[in-house]
């Protein structure tokens, strides 16, 4: 008997998942809310509550050669390093070439997945599911493939913030937005420096009067040029890399690593540099930081503390004035309502469904 397996979204993973499951002489059923595929690379004037939102500049910070999937290559006229929709047509490229679009019911909500009564001898799963009339359906599956993404549910932590009440400029999650027009001529602040905070904070300090970058910790940053001007994940990301770093010690490749970037800017006298090593977290993808930075555009500033009425206060007591606009770039909370509670261990709301497996 062909064993059935539900796949939730139809991004990237998802069709991935669908194919690798036909290939594997498994049957998927993909269960889309939206009434397309393309995920969170599918570019919208206007965010839509609980799915993932991009900005209109977004380039991927992969490099085409290294993110395609293996048993398809991009065309050869897209470049490099590519916009979000290019990305988008090289996946409906990818659906159309190995038929995949049979497989996805699209306009259909999961509702809720629970293990049968008997799951421990069959490991099957109940799906309940949301058609596009509101009508709901009840389906058997032998596994189930969440791929629907974490970047529905922005963190917006304003009551973090002492006199957010009372602050008479904006505040808006990154999640909502689409480019700087609304911001020509205003003196905003950016909370966050993950790669969306330095993306959106350089493209800000292009229109706006004043751009400050607020950050806890600072960041290694390098940009998507590497050695003879070819993509940096190609150059970074090999065997022998890989072996090198398995031979040589940690502390003396991160000493290597960061002296080549600070020769390029001194990410001290930038403001830039964190406490963490360059090995020890995600190195932050940016061409134009540094630069915006060193014709006074942007301005790093340390950890937001507090509001007050027309301005924001920073860690180490400095206070901006007349600021209009405050965007966080602060992450989002991980929320997959339909999956049972067991599949969380409680730490820090972390999924473990890898963990989950049926007896034999």
């Amino acid at each position: 008997m062909v064993r059935r397996v539900a796949v939730v979204g139809a991004g990237s993973s998802g069709l991935a998942c669908i194919k690798v499951c036909v290939d594997e002489g498994l049957e998927p059923v993909c269960f889309e809310s939206s009434d397309d595929i393309g995920g969170m690379w599918r570019f919208k004037e206007s965010p839509e509550p609980e799915r993932a939102s991009l900005y209109r500049s977004l380039v991927v910070n992969t490099s085409k050669e290294m993110m395609c999937f293996s048993d398809f290559p991009m065309p050869d006229d897209y470049p490099n390093y590519m916009l979000h929709s290019q990305l988008l047509q090289y996946l409906r490229l990818y659906a159309e070439h190995f038929y995949l679009l049979r497989y996805i019911n699209f306009q259909t909500t999961v509702k809720s997945v629970t293990q049968k009564p008997e799951f421990s001898l069959s490991g099957q799963w109940d799906v309940v599911t949301i058609n596009r009339d509101g009508e709901e359906e009840w389906h058997v599956f032998d596994a189930v493939l969440v791929c629907s993404g974490p970047y529905g549910h922005p963190s917006l932590p304003l009551s973090s913030f002492p006199g957010y009440e009372t602050f008479t400029g904006r505040c808006f999650h990154s999640w909502e937005y689409k480019d700087a027009e609304a911001l020509r001529g205003k003196r905003v602040v950016v909370v966050g420096m993950g790669n969306s905070g330095g993306d959106i904070a350089v493209e800000i300090s292009r229109s706006s009067e004043k751009t400050f970058l607020s950050t806890r910790e600072g960041a290694w940053v390098i940009g998507r040029m590497s050695t003879n001007g070819l993509p940096l994940d190609m150059i970074n990301i090999s065997r022998r890399i890989n072996i090198l770093q398995l031979l040589v010690p940690q502390t003396l490749t991160n000493w290597i690593i960061e002296r080549k970037l600070n020769r390029k800017y001194d990410h001290r006298l930038y403001g830039l540099k964190p406490r963490h090593r360059i090995l020890d977290r995600r190195i932050l993808i940016n061409d134009d930081l540094p630069g915006r930075i060193l014709q006074g555009a942007l301005v790093l500033k340390p950890n937001l503390k507090a509001f007050v009425e027309t301005g924001v206060v920073f860690d180490d007591g400095t206070v901006e004035e007349n600021i209009d606009t405050v965007v966080f770039c602060t992450g989002y909370n991980e929320s997959f309502p339909f999956l049972p509670p067991a599949l969380s261990d409680g730490t820090n709301g972390e999924l473990t469904l890898y963990k989950v497996k049926h007896h034999d």
